[in-house]
């Protein structure tokens, strides 16, 4: 006995082999498939898609609803999300008075529904006591324990492998394997800056004079304040290029004052006695300030490509600074010096940059072993019981070069 085609879905048909039954749609195939809203039989994709859009549509729209729902932070989602935004509050911080009041460490509902939402939280949005937490946190350091320490591109495997066109320009540089997943995973600001764009012009076409030899010296001191400068925006300084070229202005004579020291000796002593200062001291002091002097060798160890990235990241900065200050309103009368002191800053920071690239390789080792002489000298003289004062060379109307400032 023949099997019976069944071509409604009426008949008895689930009952039977479904395979036997016609696709409600073209009626020309077997069926193969059952849509889940209507029960409607159909052969393939096709069918199933021009059925009824009202099906497909309505399907589509549960399914996407139903895998928004399984996305959605659990309770113990929410929890480590809290954990993080009160890191700096752990357990083994706690004292007897934090333990008595257990709201004292717990953000509203209303922050902690934003931020696991994705939506940015800005300091208007807390609320008084928590702006007040926010700020004691600041002012404790507690806040700088979350944050990742910058590592200096300059320390990197990849910066001994810079190398720049004979124009100065930049050039493609492949990447070392081990540091590669770092650069992934870390910000921008660990890269090492791109060189120059455009071909470096002789110094010659710049300027009519010849080259003053303290250049070296102007160098060590612009080099300081780059470094420092990184290191205290932890090496981000695109987050607020007017605020870092002022605490460039600020260590920097040359740049920030006009000044021009005649030795490395005496650069070094005005930067160091810039950042033992009350407005730096925080980062430091002193010791910190050796440290620099540490960053400062190491980039001229790296050699004329290393130093012209350097400067011309620097330059880029000035330049951003410039913008920014342009756009803003003048708040006071120092508007203008500042605007005028970017623009000398560009100016020096670019002759310098066409100036290094013009100087025979070994220069650069040369220089970098007189500043590690200098910051012995500067240390011995630490050590040696003279207090804050340095030796007879490096002095100045009188007056020591480097001094702690006390409140």
């Amino acid at each position: 006995m023949d099997d019976t085609i069944y071509t409604s879905d009426k008949s008895s048909a689930p009952s039977l082999n479904p395979s036997r039954t016609i696709c409600h749609v073209c009626q020309k195939q077997f069926s193969q498939y059952t849509c889940p809203r209507c029960n409607s039989r159909y052969c393939s994709l096709h069918c199933y898609k021009s059925h009824s859009l009202c099906c497909t549509e309505s399907f589509m729209r549960e399914n996407v609803v139903q895998e928004l729902q399984q996305i959605q932070p659990d309770e113990q989602t929410k929890h480590k999300m809290l954990d993080i935004l009160k890191r700096f509050h752990s357990e083994e911080e706690m004292d007897d008075s934090i333990d008595d009041n257990e709201d004292y460490s717990t953000l509203s509902e209303g922050i902690v529904q934003k931020f696991l939402s994705g939506q940015e939280i800005s300091f208007d949005d807390l609320s008084v006591e928590e702006k007040k937490r926010f700020q004691r946190a600041i002012a404790s350091g507690e806040l700088s324990k979350m944050i990742k320490p910058w590592e200096p591109w300059w320390s990197k495997l990849s910066a001994r492998k810079i190398r720049l066109s004979k124009e100065g320009t930049q050039l493609v540089q492949p990447l070392a394997e081990e540091e590669l997943e770092d650069d992934i995973e870390n910000h921008d600001s660990s890269k090492i800056p791109l060189g120059p764009e455009t071909p470096l012009p002789p110094v010659s076409r710049l300027s009519s004079k010849e080259p003053s030899p303290i250049l070296t010296v102007h160098l060590v001191d612009i080099l300081y304040s780059y470094c420092f400068t990184l290191r205290l925006y932890n090496g981000d300084w695109r987050s607020d290029p007017l605020g870092s070229v002022l605490v460039v202005f600020s260590v920097s004579s040359v740049l920030g004052q006009g000044g021009q020291p005649e030795t490395v000796l005496e650069a070094l002593s005005h930067c160091l006695q810039q950042i033992c200062s009350p407005a730096f001291r925080h980062m430091g002091g002193l010791q910190f300030g050796f440290g620099v002097i540490d960053n400062v060798i190491s980039l001229l160890e790296l050699g004329s490509s290393a130093l012209i990235c350097a400067l011309c990241d620097m330059y880029r900065l000035v330049q951003e600074a410039g913008k920014v200050a342009k756009s803003e309103k003048p708040r006071n009368s120092r508007k203008d010096e500042i605007r005028s002191t970017i623009r000398h800053a560009e100016r020096k920071i670019y002759f310098i940059m066409c100036w290094v690239h013009e100087q025979p390789p070994e220069a650069w080792s040369s220089l970098a072993a007189i500043v590690r002489t200098e910051k012995a000298s500067v240390m011995e003289s630490q050590w040696s019981g003279k207090g804050q004062k340095l030796n007879n060379k490096a002095e100045t109307k009188g007056k020591c070069l480097i001094e702690e400032i006390n409140d």
